[in-house]
């Protein structure tokens, strides 16, 4: 199911749980994305920014012990947009703007969601 708009986007998946995160690049390539990464960790993911060409980012905000507003900052700097993706709805005060999108999620949701970030880069 391709998405209008989401073909051939470079999307950074950042998300520590193995099987959302591979539910995630499934979706991702189902709408005609690129998936750069998948990282686990707040240093695989800022060496990939520093190496890959990225059109968006979907950040999961929790993983394991780190949180990943340093990516979220990273990419900010760049104009990189991204979605903050969380099971938990406290997610920090100066975030807070963000697209954020709650765990779990429908395809659906996650299209609309990234189709929105999108446009908003344009």
């Amino acid at each position: 199911m391709t998405v209008d708009g989401l073909e051939g986007l470079r999307v950074l998946l950042v998300e520590d749980e193995m099987l959302v995160c591979m539910d995630l690049e499934d979706m991702l390539e189902q709408f005609g994305c690129i998936v750069v990464g998948p990282a686990a960790r707040v240093k695989q993911a800022l060496d990939l920014i520093e190496r890959e060409a990225l059109d968006i980012a979907v950040l999961d905000v929790n993983l394991g012990t780190e949180r990943s507003y340093p990516i979220a900052d990273r990419l900010s700097a760049r104009g990189v947009p991204f979605l903050l993706s969380t099971g938990y709805a406290e997610v920090e005060p100066s975030y807070s703007d963000r697209p954020r999108l709650q765990k779990p999620f429908s395809d659906q949701q996650f299209a609309r969601a990234l189709t929105d970030l999108r446009a908003a880069r344009s």
